[in-house]
């Protein structure tokens, strides 16, 4: 849906879809700046629920189908890499395979180790340090986006 939505937009916007490349890089440096400013903040849960398999898989699929953050980084990044007026159907299939198993594999493996890292990170300076080299890697996406769009200017 992203992406035959990014290529009407495009296409609707013509020149102008430049702006909303703007919008996605600047987007993107906020999201890093706000992730780099955040609270390093330690997860004490005092009472977990027991939960089945099927409820926890369908809690995370639908969290992810509705992640509107999700949302707005592929509406900064795929105009980055693709050409959007030119997308195949085919294309559209390997995209969503390619998402598929990035996105899927990495949650299925993020969850197994979620546990045992848990107690490995379970303070404030390692928490910081990984916030602020995720911040780095947000950064970088939106600035290279950002100067991407000014490039084809």
């Amino acid at each position: 849906m992203a992406v035959y939505g990014l290529a009407l937009i495009a296409t609707a916007m013509g020149t102008h879809f430049a702006l909303l490349k703007y919008v996605g890089g600047a987007y993107l440096i906020w999201l890093g700046l706000s992730m780099w400013r955040a609270e390093a903040k330690t997860a004490n849960p005092q009472h977990t629920a027991d939960s089945t398999w099927t409820s926890s898989f369908l809690s995370g699929l639908l969290i992810t189908l509705g992640d509107q953050k999700a949302i707005f980084f592929y509406l900064g990044f795929f105009p980055a890499f693709l050409d959007l007026s030119a997308i195949t159907p085919l294309d559209t299939l390997i995209i969503i395979a390619i998402a598929a198993v990035s996105v899927g594999g990495a949650k299925l493996f993020y969850a197994a180790l979620a546990d045992r890292a848990s107690r490995l990170f379970d303070n404030r300076p390692a928490i910081r340090a990984i916030n602020i080299c995720a911040a780095w890697v947000i950064i970088a996406v939106g600035v290279t986006l950002l100067l991407k769009t000014l490039l084809e200017a």
